[in-house]
């Protein structure tokens, strides 16, 4: 927590999502309120860095990074794997204008309807979008008269169409079609991590916050490479099976080595079973990201694990 309001010094906000719940949204929260450990706090009060963790684009990735906890198997927002690798786009400074509007609009708009009406939670607000996603396909009956009343008082159209322009602005700073599916989403994204570890190594560092974190950080690929050195195996298990190198042969490898386990497993875990060892273990977390972009494998607080039928 010191580091955190450090961090937070001269900021009049910060950006903050709960760490498992039904929904993934992201709100400010003024800097007086110091974050609890149900929250995951993010010391930035740019409102392009909160529409960009409001698309889709970084839904679709938190979704597939992050873990399922509680009775409800709800999916768990981790800084470390959810925020911290996540590639945020090299938008224009309009495309940034853009994304900020969007989501002071947004963020404005969700806290203005929770003031004036008590039985609105932003549970609600977005329990009723999702319905409002399954008419947008055919699906679901109409909203019945709870739904309704949260509805109208809460202005959930109105946020709904703003998620809506928040994705379109956010796909248009990455370059990308707008209606791209998540799993090509996802594909776009781990490539763009792999390009940005890359850039790092060649001393290019993209910071959020450039007067805060220059001074401070180090670049993401020197993380890695200390990583990768910790989790590597002795030449000793040079008996092991190399991973395949076609993509279509790994992502098959990976979702089998899963099946024999018969339980959920971390990337390093599966990369022991390889003559690749820990040399292997992000190429693992990749691909695990893809898979389950498609549903093909799921994770929980245990490990990655592939679900009944796949």
């Amino acid at each position: 927590m010191p580091l955190f309001r450090q961090a937070l010094a001269g900021l009049p906000r910060y950006i903050a999502t709960v760490e498992t719940a039904k929904h993934r949204f992201f709100q400010f929260l003024d800097a007086a309120i110091l974050p609890d450990n149900m929250l995951v706090a993010v010391a930035s009060d740019s409102a392009f860095h909160l529409g960009v963790l409001s698309s889709r684009l970084h839904v679709a990735w938190a979704l597939a990074s992050g873990g399922w906890l509680g009775v409800g198997n709800d999916p768990r927002y981790s800084k470390s794997r959810c925020f911290d690798p996540f590639p945020f786009p090299a938008a224009t400074d309009a495309q940034k204008t853009d994304i900020r509007d969007l989501a002071e609009e947004l963020d404005a708009l969700r806290k203005r309807v929770l003031a004036q009406h008590d039985f609105l939670t932003m549970t609600k607000l977005y329990n009723v979008r999702e319905r409002l996603k399954g008419l947008e396909r055919g699906e679901g009956p109409p909203l019945d008269e709870s739904e309704q009343a949260i509805h109208e008082a809460g202005c959930v159209s109105v946020i709904h169409d703003l998620h809506k322009r928040i994705d379109d602005a956010v796909a248009d700073a990455y370059g990308w079609p707008r209606d791209l599916a998540d799993a090509d989403i996802l594909a776009r994204l781990v490539a763009l991590n792999r390009e940005r570890a890359e850039e790092e190594r060649k001393g290019l560092i993209r910071w959020l916050r450039p007067e805060y974190q220059a001074a401070r950080g180090k670049p993401v690929a020197q993380a890695e490479e200390q990583d990768e050195a910790v989790l590597e195996l002795p030449e000793a298990e040079t008996q092991a099976p190399a991973l395949p190198k076609d993509d279509a042969a790994f992502y098959a490898t990976l979702q089998n080595t899963l099946r024999a386990l018969a339980r959920p497993a971390e990337p390093i875990e599966i990369a022991r079973r390889f003559r690749d060892g820990g040399r292997a273990s992000r190429r693992i977390e990749r691909g695990l990201l893809t898979l389950a972009a498609v549903g093909n494998v799921r994770k929980t607080a245990q490990g990655w694990f592939v679900p009944r039928g796949r």
